[in-house]
Order: structure tokens, then sequence, then C-alpha cells
């Protein structure tokens, strides 16, 4: 069987350039077409995150003006019925990463405020890339890469090509202003090879075993690119 871990953030808050807290966690549609589309593989999921902290979904992500009547219904109906995997995740740290084929991370503004800076994510991000492991991220998700340092200190992802949300979309937001750091200008920085799509479309990355994803729109893309590359 294809097993697979869905890495989550454990922040429930983005502390600002100013100091202030903007409450923030996983998005939910990132998570869930993810989740979903993997179980409907029929492949085995499962769930961490810093410490095995229950994860929090950014209420915004649920919040119908922000995401739609229709997606805010199935976001809801899917954390309800998946309520028990949800609230146990495996504490990342106890994470043997021998046991999965891919390795990934949905966003919201939660990685971009722990898992960044993770030392477990950067070792399962370490071992999965030694081992040619799926590593796939999406939105925010790729911050948790900046946490990989090879034994030298460098980045193992330098020279690579990926997406993540572009500053114009971190902008667009209205989130960019008071960012302590933007995601795509800093993987810029690190030496990853950024490519981004139009602003809230879906796009894709696939760089031999990394796959990446723009934004919300590019979850279920990312998913399906997944599965191919798994299959």
């Amino acid at each position: 069987m294809t097993n697979i871990l869905i890495v989550l953030s454990a922040a429930d808050k983005w502390t600002r350039a100013d100091g202030s807290i903007y409450e923030s966690g996983v998005w939910t549609q990132e998570f869930v077409d993810l989740d979903e589309a993997f179980l409907r593989a029929d492949f085995k999921v499962d769930l961490a995150s810093p410490g095995g902290i229950v994860p929090t979904m950014d209420k915004r992500s649920l919040d119908p003006n922000t995401v739609g009547e229709q997606i805010a219904e199935r976001m809801r109906a899917y954390l309800d019925e998946n309520a028990t995997r949800i609230k146990k995740p495996l504490v990342l740290a106890e994470i043997d990463t021998s046991k999965y084929d891919a390795i990934v991370v949905p966003g919201g503004h939660g990685p971009v405020e722990d898992l960044y800076k993770d030392p477990d994510m950067g070792r399962v991000l370490i071992e999965a890339d030694k081992a040619d492991k799926v590593i796939a991220a999406v939105c925010h998700g790729p911050a948790a890469l900046l946490a990989a340092r090879d034994e030298n200190g460098g980045w193992p992802f330098a020279g690579r090509k990926m997406t993540s949300l572009s500053d114009e979309e971190e902008i667009e937001f209205g989130t960019a202003a008071n960012a302590p750091w933007l995601l795509a200008d800093t993987l810029r920085k690190q030496g990853a090879l950024f490519e981004r799509g139009a602003n809230w479309h879906a796009y894709v990355v696939k760089d031999g075993n990394l796959l990446t994803g723009q934004n919300p729109q590019s979850s279920t893309p990312l998913a399906e690119v997944v599965i191919a590359a798994l299959r």
C-alpha cells in the first residue's frame, strides 16, 4: 500500500512584523483537497504536526464570505467526518520517514509561523529527498522546505524549480504589508528557481520528486500530480 504523510502546521497565529498577531492556521481547502484525493486513491494517509498538537483550521478558510458557501459547507462536512483523525496527529519528531512514499504539506499562514524553522520538519524533508521520495507542498506549505539543511548548512532545494503563493497574491490578499517576510521572495533568495502563474489560478510545478502548487486553487491539481507520480 502507498503511504502518505501529511504534515500540518501546529500554529494558530502568524506573528506580524510589528509584533501583532494574525489568527491563522491551516487553510482548510488545501488539506481537504489533498487528503480526500489520496484516500480516494486508496492510499493510507497519516497526519502529523509539531508536538502532535491538534491543528487549527484558519477560520477564514471556513468563512462563506471568503471561500463561498459551497466550499465552506463541504469543508465543514469533511472536517466533521474526519474529526477523529484530525484530533490525533502523530508527533512530527517521532516520524520514521522510511515508512512513507510521500511527504505532503498544505498551506495556510501556519507554516510561515512554525514549519519553516522546525528542525523535525527539516529532518523529515532531508531524509525524504535523499531517498527520492515524493515531496509535495501547496500555497504557504513550501515554507516547510526552508527548514531543510544539509550537513554543511546548505539548502538542498537550491536550484530546484518550485512555486508557492506568490508575493503578488499575498499583496492582493492584504497580508503582505505587515509580513515579517514574504515566502516567494524568500524562496528566490535561498536559490529556488521560482515560477508562478496568474493570481488565484491553478499552477503546479514538477521538478523530479519535488511537486509544488501555487495557491488553494492548485491543491486538487497538485494531488493529481502526486497520485500520478506515486503510481
